[in-house]
């Protein structure tokens, strides 16, 4: 059923096939329909950043920017659901075109540029959820906030949304809001952070309930930047690393029709890049802090091969676009295996 719509929905301009698509997830979710899928299949739960996730496979942020579909999108199996980016106000993103199809590569470019209706719109959908998997909401700052004051944006976002979110992370790593990946480095990164984590501490004193906060890395960086940003983040106290974001590198589409597009590059071709990236900070990091791998995974393999090099839990998007359902279904099973025989000591 899924290569049926799909190859239907491929023939649409990729933006309007993916808001059809989330307009038409959204609808079954008030529908009720989501509740006739298959939910949460059975899985060994893993335990990360404190929270008891029942499945080590998560839908990436990006999909459902405004959460408007996240109760039928996490029906579908995922472990972990992961909406936005969101920021304090709404914003129309980059001008259109900006999201472009590379099904050679099993890859998507796009320079969407955080659009989204603004974190109050998000809070109205998430805070009265039924959702019974974990879900995190992905920060950021309005296109209009200067670098220099980006940290009260994302302080604004994380405050209202600290309530009804399970887990927060802070993106620093989109290359199409210009100026924040420089916020991945040095002091910049410390004075992002710090507040952030304070504010965290404060809600967890005050209601007793600790939210965790991750921040999501770049692939485009060399070993030793990875070490530094990995050693600013446990200097800071953070929960978690997602590892990672899209990548501008275009050496893997080069000569695509569409491999020179500006924007971030994800799906397949981001696979090794991100594995690496997991691997530096597995190895550098020693346990100090957990790390969630994301980028191209497109099989149950590929999900393992983010746990062996050192990730806990795993996200898809692109993969997703391109497989399906069928690839959660994949990935758990993997996955699940994967712990239970680590488990058993094989």
């Amino acid at each position: 059923m899924y290569n049926l719509a799909r190859s239907l929905l491929f023939k649409l301009d990729p933006e309007v096939s993916h808001d059809l698509s989330l307009d038409l997830l959204a609808a079954s979710g008030r529908l009720g329909v989501s509740k006739l899928l298959k939910g949460l299949p059975s899985a060994q739960p893993v335990e990360v950043m404190g929270l008891r996730f029942p499945n080590a496979v998560g839908l990436a942020a990006g999909l459902d920017k405004n959460a408007d579909a996240f109760e039928t999108l996490g029906a579908l199996g995922f472990g972990f659901v992961e909406v936005g980016t969101v920021t304090p106000k709404g914003q129309a993103g980059n001008p259109k075109p900006r999201l472009f199809r590379l099904p050679e590569h099993e890859a998507i470019i796009n320079r969407m540029g955080f659009n989204n209706k603004g974190v109050d719109h998000l809070v109205s959908r998430i805070k009265s959820r039924r959702y019974p998997g974990i879900l995190g909401v992905n920060i950021g700052k309005n296109l209009s906030t200067s670098v220099e004051d980006a940290a009260a944006d994302y302080l604004a976002c994380l405050t209202q949304v600290i309530p009804y979110a399970d887990y927060i992370t802070a993106n620093i790593s989109s290359p199409n809001t210009p100026g924040l990946r420089s916020l991945q480095f040095g002091e910049s990164l410390a004075q992002l952070i710090s507040p952030l984590c304070e504010a965290r501490d404060r809600y967890e004193a005050e209601h007793g309930k600790r939210v965790p906060l991750a921040v999501k890395i770049a692939p485009d960086m060399s070993d030793d930047e990875i070490k530094m940003v990995a050693d600013t983040l446990v200097e800071q106290g953070v929960d978690g690393i997602i590892a990672t974001n899209t990548t501008l590198s275009r050496d893997a589409v080069a000569g695509h029709i569409h491999g020179q597009e500006m924007g971030g590059l994800s799906g397949a071709p981001v696979k090794d890049a991100a594995t690496h990236v997991v691997r530096v900070l597995a190895e550098h990091l020693k346990d100090q802090l957990p790390i969630i791998g994301v980028g191209g995974i497109s099989s149950g393999a590929d999900a393992v091969e983010k746990l062996q090099a050192g990730a806990r839990l795993v996200q898809i998007y692109s993969g997703f676009i391109y497989k399906g359902p069928e690839l959660v279904t994949e990935a758990v099973a993997s996955t699940d295996a994967y712990y239970r025989e680590r488990e058993l000591g094989l």
